[in-house]
C-alpha cells in the first residue's frame, strides 16, 4: 500500500488511552520509509477528539523518545473548524468534518486499543476517526441523547447500538487504508494484535477482547467495588464516570457502585463543568442538548438539530447510572461538594464505603469487586 506514495498519517491514541505506541509506532514508520515514503512526508496525528492536546514531557511518554524526536507528532484541535474538511452529511445527519491532516493524506493509517466502550460498544478501529479526529459539530450530534439514551449505546455491545452504527458510517466515509489495533491485559502487556481491514480485523480484535474480558455473576449485586483502572484513566471526574457505566448491567436497582478515582486533574474540561453546574443549578443535565439546527454550507441540516454541548454526553451517561443505583466515590479530590450535589456521595476510604453499604442493604448483600471497571465486561449468568 505504501509503495509510490509520498505523504502518509498514522493516528494514535491521546494520553487516555494506555496503548503501547512506543512498542507499535517504531515497526509502522519503518514499514512506511522501507516502502518509500519520505520521512517527512509522515505525520503522526494525536486522536485527541475534544481533549486537551498532548505535549512536551507528556508526548514523550505517549510515544516514546525516539519517536517524538525523530517524527512529526501533532495534535488534532476538534475545535479549530479551519483544520477539518468537511466531508457531507451522514445517513442519520450528523455533518462529517475530519481532521484535513488525515483526509489529504495518500495513506491514512490508524492505531488503537480495542476495549469496552461506554457507549460505542469497544473502542479501537472506526473510534479512531470518530470521535477522534472529528471538530466539535460532528461529535457533537454524534453523542447527542438520540443516540447515547438508546438502551444499546452501551458497554460490549454492537447489534443495534446506533453509536457503533454511526461512527462506523462516518469513518467508512472519511476512509482508512489499514490499521493496527491491540488488546492489553491487566499489567498493560500486549495480548493480541490484529492488522488489516478497518472492519475486518477489528472485528477478530473484538471478538477476543470479548472472550477474554467479560465475567459472570450468579446474580444481580447489592454493592459492586470498582475502579476507572488508574492512571490514565481516573484523572478527571469526565473520564471516571466510565468506570461507572461498564458495571452498571450488575447492580440492583436501587444498589450502589462504590467508586476509587484519584481525579487528580480535577472535574475535566471547561466545558464540562459548565454543564455540570449549569446542571446543579437547574436539576436537568441536558443544558443545550437540543438547541438550533447544524448547518452545512449556510443550509441547515434536517433532523440533525439534536446535539450536546462540548462535553456534556459524560452528564447523559451519568444520568443513565444515577436513574439506577447509588453512587459513593473514594478520592482525595477538593471537590467533593461538587460531587455531593450532583448525587454523588464522597466518602474517605472503600472501607467506610462497603460498611456504609452493608448496614444499608444487611449482611446477607451480594457484593462484587471488579478492580479495573472499564477493563471488565460483568454480566449475570
Amino acid at each position: 500500500m505504501a509503495k509510490g506514495k509520498r505523504t502518509a498519517c498514522v493516528v494514535i491514541c491521546d494520553i487516555t488511552r494506555p496503548v503501547p505506541n512506543a512498542l507499535i509506532l517504531p515497526a509502522i514508520c519503518r514499514t512506511l520509509e522501507d516502502a518509500g515514503v519520505p520521512r517527512d512526508g509522515i505525520t503522526i496525528l494525536i486522536a485527541t477528539g475534544l481533549h486537551r492536546p498532548n505535549e512536551g514531557d507528556e508526548l514523550v511518554e505517549l510515544v516514546g523518545p525516539d519517536i517524538a524526536a525523530t517524527y512529526r507528532c501533532v495534535n488534532h484541535r476538534g475545535q479549530a473548524a479551519d483544520e477539518h474538511d468537511y466531508l457531507g452529511v451522514s445517513t442519520n445527519g450528523v455533518p462529517i468534518h475530519i481532521d484535513s491532516r488525515y483526509t489529504r493524506a495518500e495513506l491514512k493509517i490508524t492505531t488503537g486499543l480495542i476495549e469496552p466502550h461506554l457507549m460505542a460498544g469497544y473502542s479501537g478501529g472506526r473510534k479512531l476517526i470518530c470521535p477522534g479526529i472529528a471538530g466539535l459539530e460532528t461529535v457533537s450530534a454524534w453523542h447527542s441523547p438520540r443516540f447515547l439514551e438508546h438502551p444499546k449505546a452501551d458497554c460490549g455491545v454492537l447489534d443495534g447500538n446506533p453509536v457503533h452504527a454511526e461512527n462506523t458510517e462516518i469513518a467508512l466515509t472519511t476512509g482508512c487504508d489499514f490499521i493496527v489495533n491491540v488488546c492489553i491485559d491487566g499489567k498493560r502487556r500486549i495480548t493480541w494484535v490484529g492488522a488489516g481491514d478497518m472492519l475486518e480485523a477489528w472485528a477478530v480484535g473484538v471478538q477476543f477482547c470479548r472472550d477474554t474480558v467479560r465475567a459472570a455473576v450468579p446474580a444481580l449485586c447489592d454493592i459492586v467495588v470498582t475502579s476507572c483502572a488508574g492512571y490514565p484513566l481516573d484523572t478527571t471526574w469526565y473520564q471516571a464516570v466510565k468506570g461507572l457505566t461498564g458495571v452498571l448491567g450488575i447492580v440492583k436497582p436501587g444498589g450502589t457502585i462504590v467508586l476509587a478515582a484519584s481525579l487528580t486533574e480535577g472535574l475535566g474540561s471547561h466545558e464540562f463543568q459548565e454543564s455540570l453546574h449549569a446542571y446543579i443549578e437547574r436539576g436537568e443535565f441536558r443544558k443545550g442538548a437540543r438547541s438550533a439546527e447544524p448547518v452545512a454550507d449556510g443550509v441547515p441540516i434536517p433532523g440533525a438539530g439534536d446535539h450536546c454541548a462540548m462535553d456534556e454526553w459524560q452528564l447523559v451517561m451519568l444520568k443513565k447510572v444515577l436513574g439506577h443505583c447509588k453512587v459513593k466515590v473514594v478520592s482525595g479530590a477538593p471537590f467533593a461538594d461538587v460531587l455531593r450535589q450532583c448525587g454523588v456521595e464522597p466518602v474517605a476510604t472503600v472501607e467506610e464505603a462497603v460498611a456504609a453499604s452493608l448496614a444499608e442493604y444487611g449482611p446477607s448483600a451480594r457484593i462484587a469487586v471488579i478492580p479495573k471497571g472499564p477493563y471488565v465486561l460483568p454480566y449475570v449468568a
